[in-house]
């Protein structure tokens, strides 16, 4: 048990590191070829962060656990829009401009809405995980196509705030702070999971909790350091691009291979995915900005449902 709470906290100080090497290679590349943060943010780094849930949810499902694979993309996008957004706001309020309000964010409602109609029945058939991967493939090109267009209108603008550095050396923090985020956060889950099993809780909670919490480090360690470093677009882009593609991308492409049945997620988790998403919306309207107290709430929410969902868990084992 000792030597996993080790590994958990290694876990997470490779996942911080990570974060800001990341942060720094991303924004660096986003500003030499002039995309917008926000596109870098939905795309890029969204995609290198999701990594971990979409490795844990393809082997569980693959392993005959659906009940991890869906509660681990819940779970992470619950932890997205109340915790990571609700942190990062306490830690440097965020701007959100009127674009993401308007287009984004409802695009990460409309597939939070997606999902709880298709698994309100307790599985995800194959042509409705088809459907999810649809709507994966139109964000993408909805998301390309806004960028071509803000390159063109921001053609010439620089921001001396930006770390410069050469192109290989971006390319080398990407590529290696994502390697080492989906190290660390496979570290963090599987001796955490490991704790936690050992307690007596079941998959579900497990998917919803300790998994979905560790696969989303990368997002929250993102989200932080790009905040404090001034970059909000890349923030709030890259949770909304990281829910979108774990719906979408994830929990198509698994239920693809893998149709899902039998699973023990409940209407109220479904539902707090969705109102989680509805309560990020509601705050960026206020201001086009969610201040400090905003992000206090949201934090306070995910603390309630987590605190929740363990003491059922644990009452449950006890049973």
């Amino acid at each position: 048990m000792l030597l996993n709470l080790l590994f958990v906290v290694v876990g997470i100080a490779l996942v911080l590191f990570c974060a800001d090497k990341m942060t720094d290679g991303a924004v660096a590349l986003a500003t030499k070829f002039k995309i917008p943060e926000m596109v870098i943010g939905l795309t890029i780094v969204a995609i290198g962060t999701s990594a971990p849930e979409l490795v844990v949810s393809l082997v569980s499902a693959l392993n005959d656990s659906p009940n991890i694979a869906v509660g681990n993309v819940v779970g992470s996008n619950i932890f997205n829009a109340l915790m990571i957004v609700g942190v990062t706001a306490l830690v440097c309020p965020m701007v959100i401009s009127k674009s993401t309000v308007k287009k984004d964010i409802p695009f990460a409602v409309v597939g939070s809405a997606m999902l709880f109609w298709f698994a309100f029945d307790l599985s995800i058939e194959r042509w409705e995980a088809a459907v999810l991967f649809a709507g994966f493939v139109a964000f993408m090109i909805y998301t390309i196509r806004e960028g071509m267009k803000g390159n063109v209108d921001n053609a010439g603008q620089k921001d001396d705030s930006v770390k410069q550095m050469p192109v290989w050396k971006s390319l080398l923090f990407v590529v290696l702070g994502i390697a080492g985020l989906i190290y660390g956060s496979d570290l963090f889950v599987d001796n955490a999971k490991a704790i936690a099993l050992a307690l007596g809780v079941s998959e579900a909670v497990v998917g919803l909790t300790v998994v979905a919490c560790g696969t989303s480090l990368p997002e929250l360690a993102t989200s932080v350091v790009a905040a404090r470093k001034g970059q909000s677009a890349l923030a709030i882009g890259n949770v909304l691009g990281s829910n979108v593609f774990n719906i979408f991308m994830i929990i198509g492409i698994t239920a693809l291979i893998s149709p899902m049945h039998g699973l023990e997620i409940t209407n109220l988790d479904l539902g707090m995915m969705l109102g989680s998403i509805f309560a990020l919306w509601l705050f960026s309207y206020t201001k086009y900005k969610i201040e400090r107290w905003e992000g206090a709430v949201l934090t306070l929410s995910i603390v309630a449902y987590m605190t929740w969902l363990v003491y059922n868990a644990m009452a449950g084992a006890a049973a």
